[in-house]
């Protein structure tokens, strides 16, 4: 999310910024060259001042009779202009015929730039403002100034300027800009990381919590932090949630723990009087035993039930356990069941650790052994695996039952769900979801899938590494 907001804040950043220097950047170009423009109008209409007086003329090529000092003053600033300045400069009659030019061989050319403000002048006008030159082109600067007599236009005034240096201070304008945009965006670059860490500290701390409570750590709080006013009440408003959800669940695991555990003297007492009503009536009763047997399901339950509220309630104990000999104990201490059911409990567990409570993984791991017992047939075999792989250690138990459709393997693990195949086996369809809940609370899960055999895979998880510490100001 920092990401994405730096890309759009740095994009606007850099569009402003770009909007902001290219107008500049015409300007400083246009008022360099606009000074050369001013300047060159300057000498221009000092020569046309000085050709005003001139006189004599040649007429075609016939040479100048008598001698014109003005005309000779005015070829001499010409001359001294182009050695100084290197700039072409000439006096031209209407016809283009020269009146003074400097270089000597310089004349108006039939098309271009010096054409067109040469007959520009003659309409007794100032050359309009030449285009604009670029430090990447290499243009020259053409201004004319009509040379006026009794109203009359003469001659006309024509400079034709290089434009190296100019470029050359123009090019010099446009990287300093170039430079203090680049400064620009590294402060509004730092600004921009700023901002967006100030606004998205709260964002990162609520996501955190949200996650320590997605993966049962209900005692997470969001940590006070800064920010905008508005996220520092989104967190209020979260932890005053979290708060009334907490007391929710506890509620109801009270209610369950309670209820299980008052049920269960009540149904003491009723299944001790099913027995003694049993001594009166004849050995073998159909109904005193369909009686008997729905009371030991129902204690069954409620044991059950009392053993999930425990669960879900009971602080984890982690410690770095060996998993792989955890798994071999238990696979031994299930071995004797499933041999007197014709069924191989086969266990292939090398010394693999992980971060588990072991009572805990021990529960989750008999009630899984129990219910792959359940469903396999004899003559079949339950095989156990420990592995380890990434940040996670596995135990996989892959029974040769009848397993599960694909919907059934998406409802399996829910609290007292059963396939309808299978309802006439015993037990009361909490076991896995007391698995589940076991595992959880240590930062565990449980997985389900087809095995290999055909039957049905369910996978123990457990975090290889320690659990990260809660962040500063969190509460576990």
């Amino acid at each position: 999310m920092r990401t994405r907001l730096l890309q759009l804040l740095i994009t606007l950043l850099a569009v402003v910024l770009v909007m902001l220097g290219v107008p500049l950047g015409q300007n400083v170009a246009a008022a360099e060259q606009q000074k050369v423009v001013v300047d060159r109008i300057d000498d221009t209409a000092r020569f046309a001042s000085l050709a005003q007086y001139v006189t004599k003329r040649t007429t075609g090529s016939a040479p100048l009779i008598g001698k014109d000092e003005r005309r000779e003053t005015l070829q001499q600033e010409l001359s001294r202009y182009h050695a100084v300045y290197g700039i072409k400069a000439g006096v031209f009659y209407r016809n283009g015929e020269p009146m003074a030019r400097a270089p000597e061989n310089w004349e108006i050319p039939e098309t271009g730039d010096t054409r067109e403000a040469f007959t520009t002048s003659l309409m007794s006008r100032r050359s309009h403002d030449p285009g604009q030159v670029w430090p990447w082109q290499d243009g020259r600067i053409v201004v004319a100034s009509p040379v006026i007599r009794d109203g009359d236009v003469i001659a006309v005034v024509v400079t034709d300027s290089p434009t190296g240096e100019m470029r050359s201070r123009i090019q010099h304008g446009l990287l300093l800009i170039a430079a203090g945009e680049a400064l620009a965006m590294l402060v509004a670059v730092a600004f921009a990381l700023r901002l967006t860490g100030w606004v998205l500290t709260p964002v990162r701390v609520l996501d955190a919590t949200t996650h320590d409570i997605a993966t049962g750590r209900l005692k997470s709080r969001v940590a006070p932090a800064g920010g905008p006013p508005e996220l520092r009440r989104l967190a209020r408003s979260f932890n005053e949630m979290a708060d009334h959800v907490q007391d929710v669940l506890e509620q109801q695991r009270a209610f369950v723990a309670d209820a299980s555990h008052q049920l269960r003297n009540p149904l003491s007492a009723l299944l001790l009087r099913i027995e003694l009503l049993a001594l009166e009536l004849p050995e073998g009763n159909e109904e005193i035993a369909s009686v008997r047997a729905e009371g030991k399901r129902l204690a069954r339950v409620l044991d059950d039930l009392l053993d999930l509220a425990l669960a879900e309630h009971a602080a984890p104990d982690l410690h770095l356990t060996d998993l792989g000999q955890l798994a071999e104990e238990r696979a031994a201490a299930w071995r004797p069941l499933a041999e007197e059911h014709g069924i191989r409990l086969e266990a292939h567990c090398p010394a693999v650790t992980g971060w588990a409570d072991p009572v805990a993984f021990s529960s989750a791991l008999d009630a899984v052994i129990d219910n792959a017992l359940k469903f396999t047939p004899g003559g079949e075999r339950v095989t156990v695996r420990a592995a380890s792989s990434g940040a996670y250690t596995t135990v996989e138990v892959a029974d040769a039952g009848p397993g599960l459709t694909d919907e059934e393997l998406e409802r399996i693990g829910d609290r007292f769900w059963r396939s309808g195949r299978h309802q006439n086996v015993q037990g009361s369809g909490l076991g896995l979801s007391i698995s589940r809940a076991l595992l959880g609370a240590g930062g565990g899960s449980l997985a389900y899938a087809r095995a290999a055999t055909g039957g049905l895979e369910v996978t123990l998880t457990v975090p290889r590494h320690a659990p990260e510490e809660p962040a500063e100001g969190q509460v576990q």
